[in-house]
């Protein structure tokens, strides 16, 4: 693999900030590498001394052993704690017992006259809501530990106190995405094997009723081992189909419940499972990625404190759905275990107006803002004013997550929304790692920021950059990321996947011996890592291999471009060409000509071989409630194929759209043949 021309041109532009109320704190390259190495040097002892950080009900008497399955590993063995008591139980002896622990906001109401549906709930009452619950699940359900349950639970506080309560006990959950179809929703309680399955009779998204009930009847048809359906009233539905036989109402479980109950926090060992996450692969079934307890716990709480700086002081804010892990673990459990505020919010970034999320800064006074460049690009199409008109002063640290940031995007949240004066990180991870491991660290010391860059790789984390034969690849050259030693967080024992040893080894292992993770990056002569995108979004043209990230941040840095997408389809000379799919920033006026000035102008910073075929002007592109593109949906649509199932969309007439688009081109090309 040479090194990529673009690529280049983003290296280059290294402009390191100079931030004076952090400056104190401000590390060399050099330094922060040191203390990177001594880490390494010392890997066990290191991984002890902050899992000793913990409330340990039985100190764990071995750092890291292998598992009974090739490349799992268990952590801290023979060590006992639960992450419930570590995120209420501890803090309710202390000051923060009184300490506001999750502000939630609903939806707005359509009407501005409506009041805001908030919910602010402290450490004290939460630790008596989830054990209230927990003896619930025991009592009145008969769970225990090792038992499993699904939730299918939109963004309310009830979610977080349905997880920390099923921690208590050490029943085993998975959280599956509120957004996901009847058929995404069956494979997964079934993979599981879940008992009982917990819902919502709906909830409100863009001023619409989601009809969860609804898709959880139609799912568990074919779900022989779930007992019951538990329904939390979210919006009082009354036309929903209740099964007397099957069917139960939270409310009604809860009501007699002593308020003042206290259910003992199962000593689990560390090694046990605290929940599975479904992540979907290019094909075959959703992979279930096992999630252990103490080596979430460490990794979450070094985290929490490395990359947020989190105090006291601070309100939260990640703007995340609980239903993906960035939910579980920089929303609920990781913000929790440090005592922090962290917010919630139900709805869209933009309903009912374009100015939620900023009004929401604004109102809560956030200091840590964790969002997606997938939003950050959806915002920068619309005018700042929507930015402007909110102070923002509160805010003191910005990080993002979820894919590569290009500069432009960092940029703008360097500049409008932190007003330059707070580090911007652009943070790296995956569901499979648990919790972040490449990022810049303003809560140890903050080396210097690099826009683009994920960031040095984190004390104790040793990843490396490989060729296609396995070795090093040199400074600047892209290659393929791996993780070279475990880490705490990884997929759990007994066999890193649900089920499925043999596919956990041939997924992450057969290709390299250390864990691959499926992305093209480089590192740079300062060892911080660029990620550049899926290794498999990658197009062959012309025999020259050219990465769809690399198109659309070329694409996103126009003038004119808000967002992109592109996408590779079959082509008789070439083997595969790309075609792209632009969204154009709000009052741009780009004339007749706008396909052809982004096609010079991707010539111009790529070269001729990355020119697209087409390019598309539209007004969306398919997103999920998450904000994240849909790339296959795209891919389908260019090669006229199914779309497959669209229900995660949060707007399905973007995909009418590109079809319309579409049929314009072949209406074009059939009157230029008759011609």
């Amino acid at each position: 693999m040479s090194e990529n021309p673009s690529i280049k041109e983003t290296l280059d532009f290294e402009e390191r900030i100079v931030l004076s109320e952090w400056s104190h704190r401000n590390c060399s390259v050099a330094e922060y590498q040191k203390m990177h190495g001594d880490s390494l040097a010392k890997f066990e002892n290191f991984w002890a001394s902050i899992a000793n950080e913990l409330e340990w009900f039985k100190p764990f008497e071995k750092v890291l052993e292998p598992g009974e399955y090739p490349n799992v590993y268990k952590w801290f063995v023979g060590g006992r704690l639960n992450l419930s008591y570590l995120c209420l139980d501890r803090h309710v002896k202390t000051h923060r017992k009184n300490k506001i622990a999750i502000i939630w906001e609903g939806e707005p109401a359509k009407s501005s006259n409506e009041p805001l549906e908030v919910r602010q709930i402290s450490y004290y009452e939460l630790w008596r809501l989830v054990n209230r619950v927990a003896y619930l699940m025991r009592h009145k359900l008969g769970l225990k530990k090792g038992d499993r349950i699904a939730l299918y639970m939109p963004m309310i506080p009830e979610l977080p106190v349905l997880m920390l309560a099923a921690a208590r006990l050490g029943v085993i959950f998975t959280q599956v995405f509120s957004g996901f179809s009847s058929e995404a929703l069956s494979a997964r309680v079934n993979d599981l094997g879940a008992r009982y399955l917990f819902t919502t009779d709906g909830y409100y998204r863009r001023g619409n009723i989601i009809r969860t009930k609804d898709i959880a009847d139609k799912a568990i048809k074919d779900c022989p081992t779930v007992e019951k359906i538990v329904v939390i009233r979210r919006i009082g539905l009354t036309d929903i189909n209740i099964d007397n036989n099957r069917d139960v109402f939270f409310d009604e479980l809860l009501k007699d419940v002593p308020y003042n109950v206290y259910v003992e926090p199962e000593q689990l060992e560390s090694t046990d499972a605290l929940y599975v996450i479904y992540t979907s692969g290019t094909t075959g079934k959703p992979k279930g990625i096992i999630r252990d307890t103490g080596g979430y716990a460490v990794i979450l709480n070094a985290t929490m404190k490395w990359i947020f700086d989190i105090t006291d002081e601070d309100i939260y804010w990640c703007t995340a759905d609980i239903g993906w892990v960035t939910g579980h673990s920089y929303i609920v459990f990781g913000p929790l275990m440090s005592g922090a505020t962290t917010l919630i919010f139900e709805g869209a970034p933009d309903y009912p107006e374009p100015d939620r999320w900023w009004s929401i800064i604004e109102r809560y006074g956030v200091t840590i803002f964790y969002t997606s460049p997938t939003a950050v690009r959806a915002f920068m199409r619309l005018s700042p004013d929507y930015v402007k008109k909110h102070d923002l002063s509160t805010i003191r640290l910005i990080h993002s997550v979820g894919e590569p940031i290009n500069p432009s995007a960092w940029k703008w949240l360097f500049e409008l929304i932190g007003n330059k004066r707070c580090p911007v990180g652009s943070t790296w991870w995956m569901t499979e790692t648990g919790g972040i491991l490449i990022s810049h660290t303003p809560g140890l010391k903050l080396v210097p920021l690099k826009p683009g860059t994920n960031g040095p790789p984190l004390p104790g984390i040793e990843v490396e950059v490989l060729d296609e034969e396995g070795k090093p690849v040199k400074s600047g050259v892209k290659g393929y990321l791996v993780i070279k030693k475990p880490w705490p967080g990884m997929p759990g024992p007994p066999t890193g996947m649900w089920g499925e040893p043999e596919r956990y080894n041939e997924v992450y292992f057969s290709r390299f011996g250390y864990f691959f993770t499926g992305d093209y990056a480089i590192k740079d002569n300062d060892g911080y890592v660029w990620v550049l995108g899926r290794s498999d979004e990658v197009l062959k043209v012309a025999g020259h291999r050219i990465g769809t990230y690399e198109l659309e941040s070329t694409l996103v840095a126009h003038p004119y471009v808000a967002e992109a997408a592109v996408v590779g389809v079959p082509d008789e000379i070439k083997g595969e060409v790309p075609i792209a799919y632009v969204v154009l920033k709000t009052g741009v006026n780009p004339g007749p000509n706008i396909q052809t000035e982004l096609k010079k102008w991707i010539r111009e910073k790529i070269g001729a071989i990355a020119d697209p075929k087409n390019i598309f002007v539209v007004s969306r592109l398919p997103k999920t409630r998450s904000g994240k593109i849909m790339r296959r949906v795209v891919k389908a649509l260019a090669l006229g194929k199914p779309v497959g199932d669209i229900t995660t969309l949060e707007d399905e007439s973007a995909v009418e759209e590109i079809k319309a688009a579409y049929e314009a081109l072949a209406k074009e090309l059939e009157a230029a043949k008759k011609t």
